[in-house]
């Protein structure tokens, strides 16, 4: 792989708290606008500019994306962001609830990102690629970095553990209460040997930000096809792309669950019927949420009530990494056939919910007249084995906690950013 130390603009030590958010993409648009509000320094206010603007304006309007500029040139002008002019890498590490997990700020190629050394499981749509490529256009950065997972390697471990042991430039508890570390490596030796280290590695894997990676790679490769005589191929800023390398053991994943509006026509004894005859074993019902233990476990809520699910008809299953997924046997065996949920991606009558926000809030929007289904977490073992046969996850499929802050590390695609 090939991994660059970056420069970037970053915040300062006294504002970092305050200015770094959540990425744009965990935030409805009432969300963003509420969030911002009790927040105005945030670099929320840059990465949803729309929340500048009436409830009803266009949010991928060009006034919206100029916005998102001039407060990124407000935040370089007032002092909360200073400029690193010199490249070097940074670590990051995250720790929350008893889990730390330590990734190697830097860019990547764009151009590995399209031969498929950088591997990704999970489709795009044009109309979110457009938005991002026209934010990063506005504002000459790239903003919020690519979550990317690599195979355990001692080598780095070590390189890592080592210049973790330095005083760090950051150390901040977040609003969510996340610990967020960051050093930065400078020093030419240790730059050196973690870019041969990461030389060696074969592949990496896209575990979070699809979008933000697609939109990279195509807003650089227009920029590459308007480039004059005397480039190079993979020496321009735009040739590459934000991101944080993380070794895949020390990721964490939870469910992302399930919660159908309606039973499609179904008493709830003719669904626990149907879903039997699929191939599950069906629990007896309990007032107590019912947590899956291990894969093709399930937990069902219905009608007022939660039961044990588990799918015990494994041998019918196709031989390949997407059929055996928990999410792809939900979708198969029940949510398609007996639900009518055809294509989960377009359905108004699914809603998707990660883990994090408990079992409360499945009982909750199932009501009286849904269904919900929790699942157990998809592994990254399961992840990397999708995306080295070329495959596509089921939308949804993973949730990765904690999640990287963005504003953190401001990258330029163009010398005039900022």
């Amino acid at each position: 792989m090939r991994t660059e130390p970056i420069s970037c603009y970053r915040p300062t030590p006294d504002r970092v708290a305050t200015f770094a958010s959540l990425p744009y993409d965990v935030f409805d648009r009432d969300q963003a606008a509420t969030y911002v509000r009790a927040h105005p320094g945030s670099f929320l206010a840059i990465d949803r500019p729309e929340t500048a603007f009436a409830p009803h304006h266009d949010m991928y309007a060009p006034e919206v994306y100029a916005k998102a500029a001039q407060i990124l040139r407000l935040r370089i002008e007032d002092g909360t962001l200073v400029e690193d002019t010199s490249p070097c890498y940074y670590l990051y590490r995250l720790e929350q609830n008893g889990h730390t997990q330590t990734g190697v700020v830097c860019a990547c190629s764009i151009d590995e990102y399209e031969d498929g050394t950088i591997r990704r499981h999970e489709s795009t749509t044009a109309a979110k690629e457009t938005d991002r490529i026209e934010h990063i256009k506005a504002t000459g950065a790239q903003t919020g970095p690519i979550l990317l997972a690599y195979p355990d390697d001692p080598t780095l471990d070590r390189l890592i553990r080592k210049a973790s042991e330095t005083a760090p430039l950051y150390d901040f508890t977040d609003d969510g209460g996340v610990r967020q570390t960051v050093w930065r490596i400078a020093c030419a030796t240790s730059v050196e040997a973690i870019r041969k280290a990461f030389s060696s590695i074969e592949h990496a894997y896209i575990a979070d930000g699809h979008h933000r990676a697609a939109s990279a790679a195509k807003l650089g490769l227009m920029m590459r096809a308007q480039k004059r005589a005397g480039y190079k191929r993979g020496e321009a800023l735009s040739d590459l792309f934000l991101a944080v390398l993380f070794p895949a053991g020390q990721l964490r994943l939870l469910a992302y669950n399930r919660v159908v509006s309606d039973l499609a026509g179904h008493t709830p004894a003719e669904l626990l019927t149907a879903i039997a005859a699929a191939g599950f074993v069906v629990g007896a019902p309990s007032v107590s949420a019912a947590i899956p233990r291990g894969r093709r476990q399930f937990a069902l809520y219905l009608d007022g009530s939660w039961r044990d699910l588990e799918f015990v008809d494994g041998s019918s299953l196709p031989d390949d990494p997407v059929s055996r997924l928990d999410a792809q046997i939900l979708q198969d065996r029940i949510l398609g056939p007996i639900l009518g949920i055809d294509d989960p991606r377009t359905s108004e009558r699914i809603r998707f919910i990660g883990d994090i926000e408990g079992t409360g809030r499945l009982e909750e929007l199932a009501g009286t007249h849904g269904v919900a289904f929790s699942l157990f977490p998809t592994s990254i073992d399961e992840l990397m084995a999708v995306s080295d046969a070329g495959r596509l996850m089921p939308p949804k499929s993973t949730w990765f906690e904690p999640k990287l802050r963005s504003g953190l590390f401001i990258r330029k695609i163009r010398e005039d950013a900022g």
